[in-house]
């Protein structure tokens, strides 16, 4: 879980345009409000909120005990009466990246575990909910929606559009962290391929090479290494002796060395002997 440092620097950014300062805060209370109040365990927010405020010495920051099932300390503030109604959908594009900024810092959360990726949004109520959602489509992609413990839940999964949402409301820490992740991640999977691809190849060798060997000593037995021509004698004896060398290892043993290519001709022409010698036995009738 990365959100406590991302919102914790997102916190530390006040818009400089009044009426971004103003959408911030009242998505703030839209998002975060609970029973009139503003709501957050995370004290840069709750400061943030206040900062927000016109009259701050009316609505104190009230510090409470941590809570038992989350452990950590809450911070409430006080919603005045203009804040507790639900505010008109920005029109001004700066404006709806403040309402998203303030549902993420409110009620949203990411995370980059070996499930995957996963940015998600939890929210008590069914309208702000559609609201966000709105928000989600206006200024980068459309969230998934589903229900848990009867609240709407608004997430994406996928990489890019985890790092479209996290970049337009300002979490560059969080969209670099995730790169490094995805990196990271990237080459684990890339060496574990190539290693279970060179696993998988030396088993084939391995076996293919066992093969070999078992109709090299059949060829042996039956006929007689003398009885071939220098090139595949050469490569029959050379594939009895070194069993584990694979074929363009056994190519620069030969005298004088050939390409791997003409290794497996050879090796396949040994075959091509000893299929001939299996099927005239095959075919000789025990007499009667």
């Amino acid at each position: 879980m990365i959100s406590p440092d991302t919102k914790d620097a997102l916190a530390r950014e006040i818009p400089q345009e009044a009426h971004c300062r103003q959408a911030l805060l009242e998505a703030l209370a839209l998002y975060g409000g609970i029973d009139g109040e503003f709501v957050t365990h995370r004290n840069a927010i709750a400061r943030l909120f206040w900062s927000l405020l016109e009259d701050r010495k009316r609505y104190p920051i009230q510090s409470r005990a941590p809570a038992r099932l989350h452990r950590l300390p809450t911070f409430a503030i006080a919603l005045s009466p203009e804040l507790l109604d639900t505010p008109d959908k920005p029109v001004h594009k700066c404006d709806r990246l403040m309402d998203v900024r303030a549902a993420f810092l409110a009620c949203g959360s990411i995370a980059s575990g070996t499930q995957g990726y996963h940015l998600e949004f939890v929210l008590r109520r069914r309208g702000a909910a559609e609201r966000l959602a709105w928000m989600l489509r206006s200024i980068a992609a459309r969230p998934k929606v589903t229900r848990r413990k009867g609240r709407d839940v608004l997430y994406f999964k996928d990489f890019d559009a985890i790092a479209e949402v996290l970049t337009r409301i300002g979490a560059f820490g969080a969209v670099l962290h995730l790169e490094d992740v995805r990196a990271l991640r990237e080459t684990k999977n890339r060496i574990h391929r190539l290693v279970n691809t060179e696993a998988a190849n030396l088993q084939r060798c391995a076996q293919a090479a066992a093969v070999q060997c078992s109709a090299i000593e059949y060829l042996k037995n039956a006929y007689g290494l003398g009885r071939l021509s220098s090139a595949l004698r050469e490569i029959a004896e050379l594939r009895i002796a070194h069993p584990e060398e694979s074929l363009a290892e056994l190519g620069r043993r030969c005298n004088p060395p050939i390409a791997k290519a003409s290794v497996s001709g050879r090796l396949a022409a040994l075959a091509r002997v000893v299929a001939s010698l299996r099927g005239m036995q095959g075919s000789a009738k025990p007499a009667r």
